[in-house]
């Protein structure tokens, strides 16, 4: 690829993000603005910024790279990442929105009425965070190495440097234009460049190359562990991603926030066709990407690779631009929830504390990317939804639907699956790729019944802390709103 096409992408789609940010400066002026927008978001513009933040590099860069590597083994992370939105559907969209609250710790201290499990769950809904944002920064910085042979440093930190801009300008109100545009930036960048590579494979009868094995991996007892396990991390871990959940409070109502849930699943099942094509057609017509260690650049090279010349420059620019655009658009989301816990738990709440907060929810991660280096980002986001299956999704899901919850229980559980899954995300690490047994590399199949078990038993071992305002709580979150809502 021509490094100069490489970065004019690259700087188009940050000065883009950049401009639409400010953009909603303009019209950001209150605390309910940076933190929810006002819940004025309505379905279809609130499912595209979900869609753009929901689609990250591991679905842009990673899917493609894992059916290169693993054929229909990896077809589980699109049908996982797409039934996950089903789940929260059924579960969790409408009574979230309910409950008025700003952020996951102010739900679970209003459900709990303790602050001591606020904090708890703080501490996770930014380790969460902080996790899930160092994938889409080793994806900036691989996208910037193979398309204009820049320092991988200069990816990730540039990232950094616009999102901190556009979050600290105008918070979810600016976020929201922000990543509802680049959803269909990053949807027209994938969806081009394959339906042109297709149009030119059928007219000169290019042939395919000596195919890859179908399923290299997965087999045997180990291989349905590990597909069983990376389901269980990608439905119950949606429901705990923060920056996803936090969108629900942008609704006006719980009824909107439904049909924004409907919309997002027809919104990914559209996109996930694409990745999974490019993947297929890497495959046929690259195999060698998979040898080299560049699985994830797949989407990168394939239009230079089987088109070539200007238009396959110009179809790879497109790509880079969707590229930049998935890496930015979940961080935003991603800086937007940190932001938000982080402020009111350390700096008052005040849009300045919001502003400061946003520097310190990018900035940590960055220095955590810049001393690792990984490629296999699905890989490790399939990880981060463990984590968040294991802590955040028991206490949501028990503090919405059963009344017995209690601090206690939700602090348990919460500790049980951060040691559980950590430690085997940790210990997985250390033996090195491919090196781990199953249980290990996918820990989720385990650690998440374990959480919800500890949850439980402790919730029935100290039934006296059930909270007092455990009814009133309950019919706020389960019965439908009035026509107009008054909010807190």
């Amino acid at each position: 690829m021509n490094p100069a096409v490489g970065l004019f992408a690259f700087l188009a789609v940050s000065l883009a993000t950049a401009v639409i940010g400010f953009y909603g400066l303009r019209i950001s002026r209150t605390t309910g603005d940076f933190y929810v927008a006002s819940r004025t978001v309505p379905p279809w513009w609130n499912a595209s910024a979900i869609g753009g933040e929901y689609l990250s590099a591991a679905s842009f860069l990673g899917v493609a790279g894992l059916i290169l590597l693993s054929g229909t083994d990896a077809l589980w992370f699109p049908v996982g990442y797409t039934a996950g939105y089903l789940m929260l559907l059924l579960f969790v969209a409408a009574p979230l929105r309910r409950s008025g609250a700003y952020t996951i710790p102010d739900f679970t201290e209003a459900r709990l009425d303790s602050k001591l499990v606020r904090r708890v769950t703080s501490l996770m809904v930014v380790a969460v965070g902080w996790l899930y944002i160092v994938p889409q920064l080793h994806g900036a910085a691989l996208a910037i190495r193979i398309t204009t042979g820049l320092p991988s440093w200069v990816g990730s930190t540039a990232v950094v440097v616009v999102v901190c801009l556009t979050v600290a300008a105008g918070g979810m109100r600016s976020i929201t234009f922000v990543q509802a545009f680049q959803y269909w930036l990053k949807l027209t960048a994938l969806a081009v460049p394959v339906v042109f590579v297709l149009l030119v494979l059928a007219g000169n009868g290019t042939q395919p190359q000596a195919p890859l094995p179908v399923n290299p991996t997965g087999q045997g007892a180990a291989g349905a562990y590990q597909h069983i396990s990376l389901l269980v991390a990608l439905l119950f871990g949606t429901l705990g991603l923060p920056h996803v959940l936090v969108r629900f409070y942008t609704n006006p109502d719980g009824q909107s926030a439904r049909r924004t849930t409907l919309i997002v699943l027809g919104l990914l099942s559209v996109f996930y066709l694409f990745p999974t094509l490019s993947g297929a057609l890497g495959r046929m017509f690259a195999p060698e990407l998979a040898q080299s260690g560049q699985a994830d650049a797949l989407v990168l090279l394939l239009p230079g690779k089987l088109v070539g010349g200007m238009a396959g420059d110009l179809l790879s620019a497109f790509v880079v631009a969707g590229a930049f655009a998935a890496f930015l658009s979940t961080t935003c989301g991603l800086v937007v929830s940190l932001s938000g816990v982080i402020s009111q738990d350390l700096f008052g709440g005040s849009v300045r504390g919001f502003r400061l907060a946003a520097v310190l929810a990018a900035v940590v991660p960055l220095g955590f990317a810049l001393m690792t280096d990984t490629l296999a980002l699905a890989g490790s986001v399939g990880l981060v939804f463990a984590f968040t299956a294991s802590t955040i999704c028991p206490l949501l899901l028990l503090g919405i639907w059963w009344r017995g919850l209690t601090d206690a229980g939700a602090i348990a559980g919460m500790l049980t699956g951060a040691f559980l899954c950590g430690g085997a995300m940790v210990a997985g690490t250390l033996m090195g790729p491919g090196n781990a047994p199953a249980w290990l590399a996918q820990p989720a199949a385990w650690s998440v019944p374990a959480a919800f078990a500890a949850t439980v038993t402790v919730s029935i071992m100290t039934k006296n802390r059930v909270p007092a305002s455990v009814n009133r709580v309950m019919s706020r979150l389960h019965v439908p709103e009035r026509p107009v809502e008054t909010e807190r």
